[in-house]
């Protein structure tokens, strides 16, 4: 690794790395246990409110406060001390999986209005820690190196594999993995980076901060914000209310929503690890543009596949959805921030985790048009 020329910062050998791979997938795999918990459990929702539309109400409730909490987070971004916002995010995170398990207690595991609006208020908590976490992180990481957003994007995929194992652990191992990360396995990186950024004008020195203005970086990058935008339209449209409730009975039965969503979380991991192949990495802007606007095709595949096909056709579109879904998120997070200074870096991480928050609300509210005509 080195640092441009003139930067005043010497580059060391960074003998941490592989570690802080290791911990910034952890940091992922923790940062969404607790909502991919829920979408796991959704059958068990549907069981205790099955007039409510669980999957897609819960969704539709998360995602306002955590794209509106990460548009405040973005605009006041250089003011923040995005470590001490990283910190409070996953605190949120533990209190909030702790509430939820609180409320079913409390409630006997029964259903009714008073438990579901209980369960709707822990999720919108949830959101706003999301908002903290996965924009913090992701900013942060994106000016010290690509690998380590592609691994804590890794680490969010791998979470929807391994919740029947992580559920009761992972949020307080994840505090500690975050303690690490900051003041023992990523102290040598994290200092460099730090200083290299600080040489760029950045607001960890006592200067001014010299860079883009936040308008300016979204101009500059309006294809790459639209890529993701794009890509999680898509997604959150069908996933995972689409393949919970309007994907019909088959020979699976009730194992069938179940049996999707874990083969959509398997392939979303897997082709995350894909762009770390180069010669695999789709880094042309607009080779990116045209595979994020050619998954629209997806949409009239699922239609007609859940009105007359059967559920190995069903089963191959969902792997593919995630296939795309995380293959696309990769390439275009670790592509975008190459070319500017540290603190610019920052700042444009977290203008794309925005507009992939924006692209997962509107898919979200887009996936209610299923239900037409029901």
């Amino acid at each position: 690794m080195t640092i441009p020329s003139g930067s005043g910062v010497p580059a060391p050998m960074l003998k941490g790395k592989h570690k802080a791979i290791v911990v910034c997938w952890f940091l992922g795999l923790g940062s969404l246990v607790s909502w991919n918990s829920i979408l796991t459990i959704e059958d068990y929702y549907y069981d205790l409110f099955p007039k409510y539309h669980p999957s897609r109400v819960l969704t539709l409730v998360y995602q306002p406060f955590a794209l509106g909490t990460m548009a405040l987070l973005t605009y006041n971004e250089a003011k923040i001390n995005t470590r001490k916002r990283n910190i409070a995010g996953y605190m949120l995170f533990t209190a909030s999986t702790l509430m939820l398990i609180v409320v079913d207690l409390v409630t006997s595991g029964k259903g009714g209005v008073g438990p579901y609006i209980g369960i709707c208020a822990v999720v919108a908590a949830l959101g706003v820690a999301d908002a903290h976490v996965q924009g913090g992180m992701v900013g942060d990481l994106s000016f010290m190196c690509p690998e380590f957003v592609q691994s804590f994007f890794a680490g969010l995929a791998a979470i929807g594999g391994s919740d029947f194992c992580f559920e009761a652990t992972d949020e307080s191992s994840c505090l500690r993995s975050l303690k690490m990360v900051y003041e023992r396995e990523l102290t040598t990186d994290s200092e460099y980076y730090r200083a290299k950024a600080a040489s760029e004008g950045s607001n960890y020195d006592d200067k001014p901060p010299e860079r883009l203005s936040n308008k300016e970086l979204f101009l500059q990058n309006t294809d790459y914000a639209l890529d993701l935008f794009l890509i999680y339209v898509l997604t959150l449209s069908i996933f995972p209310g689409f393949l919970y409730e309007d994907t019909g009975k088959h020979q699976l039965g009730s194992w069938y929503s179940l049996v999707l969503v874990a083969v959509f979380n398997v392939w979303d991991l897997i082709s995350r690890y894909i762009p770390l192949v180069e010669c695999l990495k789709l880094e042309s802007r607009n080779g990116l543009m045209i595979a994020s606007l050619s998954r629209f095709l997806l949409v009239p595949a699922f239609f007609f596949t859940a009105k007359h096909g059967d559920q190995g056709w069903m089963i191959m579109l969902t792997s593919f959805l995630g296939l795309t879904n995380g293959y696309l998120s990769v390439c275009v997070l670790t592509e975008a921030p190459k070319g500017y200074k540290g603190p610019e870096q920052n700042a444009l991480g977290n203008l794309l985790v925005l507009c992939l928050f924006a692209g997962i609300f509107s898919g979200v509210v887009l996936d209610w048009l299923w239900l037409i005509g029901k």
